[in-house]
This record gives structure tokens, C-alpha cells and sequence, in this order.
């Protein structure tokens, strides 16, 4: 009787010559690794969670300084000061790093120590966070207070500060760790695009057909295409990682976790490759199945809290597990959950995947 682990090897040997003869693959392989790679050790590798903002008074630049930069260290608060209101709208219009600005007239201090009125201007961008706007305004009337030697009018009570979900203050993501997923989930997303055209083009050549004529099963390449398709997807995505340099700590644990992405996306490409018919077909089939695995990626580079809908896709649980093992630090228990749900996505698509092919297989 011939050995089902020999027919399998025999099947992932040739699924992977044909994949190795397929030049544009390969060179999309190449060239999108070596592009990644590039990219991302171009990026910045730190974040300025400092705000700078600039101020212009001609009469007093040294006392505005000292007041708005009394409590930098504490607040992430750096002040610039300007010699003309004309360096100050420019500095602003750059934006870098001055966001926004208070362009103080000539007299304002002396107007507000002697009670009488003054006026001032808040520079912004046309694209300045609505937020700057009452912060900038609120720290003209606290400087207005201070000069005039004048308390608030208002007692501000004791307040007990509360973060909501997980507090990123001080530890924001670099814009290289918040597009490591992104590249990662596009390498698997290759890969993926791969195995579906392999399986639409032996559907179409009826090449499936003629091989269970052997002694080989259905079962037999379906095990051989998870192989090929798992391989494919995991072995791109660990040279992705090991060349960003994610492999100081944690590596059991994105072992694991590209594992299962390399078994998710199998599945998708078992059913894009299954439902398509020719090359346009898997193409859009790919992304509408592949979407769901894509979104939560580009998720990552918005900070905040994750929407719910975004949590329930199955490519949430890779991105959490890759952001949190390797820019955070984040261990087994951290990933628990995450792992779970991956785990449990893998099998539904997969499944589905492996019904759709042997529907079709049995159509022909």
C-alpha cells in the first residue's frame, strides 16, 4: 500500500516546484521583502511625545518662556520663543516641531499688570487637533491671572485621574512598530494570493481530477496544499520579522503566532483559490476574503481603543500578539486570549476552505 506521507511529500515537492517556476510570484516575493525591509529600518524608531509650541512677545520673551516652561518636564510641554510674529506663522505653517502658537502684542504684560484690556492671537495650522483651540485659550487667561497677580475665578477641586483601557502615556508605539503588522500580514497576504492562484489553476486545468485517479485521496492534497500554503506563509513572514529585528524577545511566542497566521491564510487562499475561476476572479476573491485579515493590521496605526467590530476580524488577534510581544514587552498570559481567538479563526476558515474545494472537486 503506498504510504499517505510519501503521496503528501510527492504533492508539496510538486506544488512547490510550480511555485518556484512561477517567476512573477517570486519576484513579487523578492523585491516586496527587500522593499519592507528597506522601509521599515528607514522609520523612525522613536516617538516625540512632546507638544512644542511657540510664542512671540517682544517686550518680555524671557518671563513667557519661564512661565509656560516652568512645568515642561511634567506636562511634555516645550516652549520656542519668536523674535516677529512673521518666524512664528512660519514655524507653525512647517509644523515641525511647533504646532501651534500665542502671538502676544507688544504691551501685553504691562496692559494686563495694570488691569486694563488685551488681546492676543492663537496661531494653528489648518489641520490643528480641535482640542488646541480652549487648551491655547485657557493658557492665555491662566497667564493673564498670573501677571496681573489675580487668582482664578474658579477653585479648581481635587481631581482623581482615571485612563480608560490602556494607558499608552509615555510609551506610544514608533511608527516602525506600528507598521511591522502591516508588513507582515501583506507578506502572508502574497503568499496567500499565491496558494489561490495554484489551486484555481489546477481546478482549471482539471489537474486535481486527474491525480485522484492514482492512489492518492482528496485527503492527500488537501494535506499537501495546508503544507505548501502554511510553509509558504510562515517562512516569509519569519524572514520579515527576523530581518525587523522582532526576535530580541518572545520568540516561541511569534513562532506560534505566525504559525497560525501561516494557517489562517491558507484557508483563505483554499477558498479564493476555489471560488475563482481565472486570474481576475482570484484576484478580487483574495481581497474580499482577505480583507478581514488585512484591517485590524492598519488598525495599528491609529492609537486609541480598538473597535469592537475590528476585535472580531481574524487577523486581530496576529496584530495584538505581534504589537504587544514586540514593542511591549508582553508575555504567554498578555497573548492568552489573542492566541485563542486566532486559533479559533484558523479552524472555521480552514474548514470552510477545505469544504468549498472538495465541493468543487466534486463538480468537475
Amino acid at each position: 500500500m503506498t504510504s499517505r506521507a510519501g503521496v503528501v511529500r510527492a504533492f508539496v515537492a510538486k506544488d512547490l516546484r510550480i511555485h518556484a517556476r512561477d517567476r512573477f510570484y517570486v519576484v513579487v516575493t523578492i523585491v516586496g521583502l527587500a522593499f519592507f525591509i528597506g522601509v521599515f529600518w528607514l522609520l523612525p524608531d522613536t516617538v516625540d511625545e512632546t507638544l512644542h509650541l511657540g510664542v512671540h512677545l517682544e517686550d518680555a520673551p524671557a518671563e513667557v518662556a519661564a512661565l509656560l516652561d516652568a512645568d515642561e518636564d511634567e506636562a511634555g510641554l516645550a516652549v520656542e520663543v519668536f523674535r516677529s510674529s512673521a518666524d512664528l506663522e512660519d514655524a507653525v505653517r512647517d509644523g515641525d516641531p511647533v504646532v501651534a502658537g500665542l502671538d502676544l502684542p507688544a504691551g501685553f504684560l504691562a496692559a494686563l499688570a495694570t488691569g486694563q484690556d488685551a488681546s492676543a492671537r492663537i496661531v494653528l495650522r489648518a489641520d490643528a487637533p480641535e482640542e488646541l483651540r480652549p487648551a491655547l485659550a485657557a493658557m492665555v487667561r491662566e497667564l493673564a491671572f498670573a501677571v496681573s497677580g489675580q487668582p482664578p475665578p474658579v477653585t479648581v477641586p481635587d481631581l482623581d485621574e482615571v485612563v480608560v483601557g490602556v494607558d499608552r502615556a509615555g510609551a506610544q508605539l514608533s511608527l516602525r512598530d506600528q507598521l511591522r503588522p502591516v508588513f507582515v500580514v501583506i507578506a502572508l497576504f502574497v503568499e496567500m494570493f499565491a496558494l489561490a492562484s495554484l489551486v484555481a489553476g489546477e481546478l482549471q486545468l482539471r489537474t486535481i481530477t486527474a491525480v485522484l485517479t492514482t492512489p492518492a485521496r482528496i485527503s492527500d492534497v488537501l494535506a499537501a496544499k495546508t503544507v505548501v500554503g502554511t510553509l509558504l506563509a510562515f517562512s516569509q513572514a519569519m524572514v520579515l520579522v527576523v530581518a525587523t529585528g522582532a526576535l530580541v524577545r518572545g520568540l516561541p511566542l511569534l513562532v506560534v503566532a505566525l504559525l497560525l497566521g501561516g494557517i489562517l491564510v491558507t484557508g483563505v487562499g483554499l477558498i479564493a483559490g476555489s471560488i475563482g475561476r481565472d486570474f481576475i476572479e482570484v484576484v478580487f476573491w483574495s481581497l474580499v476574503v482577505g480583507l478581514p485579515v488585512m484591517i485590524p493590521a492598519f488598525g495599528a496605526l491609529f492609537p486609541g481603543s480598538v473597535s469592537t467590530w475590528i476585535q472580531v476580524l481574524p487577523g486581530h488577534g496576529l496584530v495584538q500578539i505581534m504589537v504587544g510581544t514586540t514593542a511591549r514587552g508582553e508575555g504567554w498570559t498578555e497573548a492568552a486570549p489573542h492566541l485563542g481567538a486566532l486559533a479559533g479563526w484558523c479552524v472555521v476558515v480552514f474548514a470552510l476552505g477545505v469544504a468549498i474545494l472538495q465541493r468543487r472537486v466534486r463538480r468537475l
